[in-house]
């Protein structure tokens, strides 16, 4: 009887060392299963739907300087302001007798030379051109004024189209709904020369600016214009369109 109460105490003690190896395999199985790292979720799918087309620049709008998405040449096309320029257009002749000069005037700043004319006309401060000369005010009407400056618009790869968007500028300074008339189109030593009729409602100047290729960064702009209230004097823009010079 004893050696079976031993046999049996044997085999009792053999179950519970099992039961035992048997839990701390388990463990060990649980705390790898811990240690593994955690697989990341699936990534979101970029949605597949193109992106909007982008809208087409607005039209042009007459008078602005350069509409959003478009060249200076293109706004300018779209001016119903300022008609197509002629491929040649001689100037006409403009009635009275062009006014003497008394010298010249070197624009240093623009590089240029122009004619001092002889009063009525007389200098005025220069801001905010480089020079400056005027005529006496004439109630409800413009002032006649001849100017220069570095041209203050875009400067184009042609004199021609450079003049044709400066005379589209020189609006700025004629009342509020003036249109072009070209009266002449034509080259002058480094440069271009345009005339011109300003209309606004049932009164008008003639006008003209000079472009010419100074060698600076930008070319240099003569501007003159005189109101029909002093027409006497628009002879004087042909002595100016002859008179003006680069320096040096």
């Amino acid at each position: 009887m004893r050696d079976i109460y031993r046999a049996l105490a044997v085999v009792a003690a053999l179950a519970v060392a099992g039961a035992g190896v048997l839990a701390i395999a388990q463990s060990g199985r649980a705390d790898e299963a811990a240690a593994r790292p955690v697989a990341a979720p699936p990534a979101v799918p970029v949605s597949s739907t193109p992106s909007p087309s982008p809208s087409l620049p607005p039209t042009p709008s007459p008078g602005a300087s350069i509409a959003p998405g478009y060249t200076a040449m293109e706004a300018l096309a779209a001016d119903r302001r300022v008609p197509k320029l002629p491929g040649r257009l001689k100037p006409r002749a403009l009635p009275g007798k062009p006014i003497r000069t008394v010298g010249t005037i070197k624009d240093v700043k623009t590089g240029v030379s122009l004619p001092r004319l002889h009063g009525p006309w007389k200098r005025y401060g220069a801001a905010p051109f480089t020079s400056r000369q005027v005529l006496p005010p004439v109630a409800g009407s413009p002032r006649g004024m001849l100017v220069s400056c570095p041209v203050p618009i875009e400067a184009q790869k042609s004199l021609r189209d450079t003049a044709r968007l400066a005379a589209r500028w020189t609006l700025n300074h004629h009342p509020e709904g003036a249109v072009i008339r070209w009266l002449g189109t034509q080259p002058v030593k480094k440069g271009w020369s345009l005339v011109y009729q300003v209309k606004y409602g049932k009164r008008s100047s003639v006008a003209a600016v000079v472009v010419l290729d100074t060698g600076e960064a930008k070319p240099a702009l003569v501007f003159v214009t005189v109101p029909d209230t002093q027409k006497k004097r628009w002879a004087d823009i042909r002595r100016v369109i002859s008179g003006v010079r680069v320096l040096g």
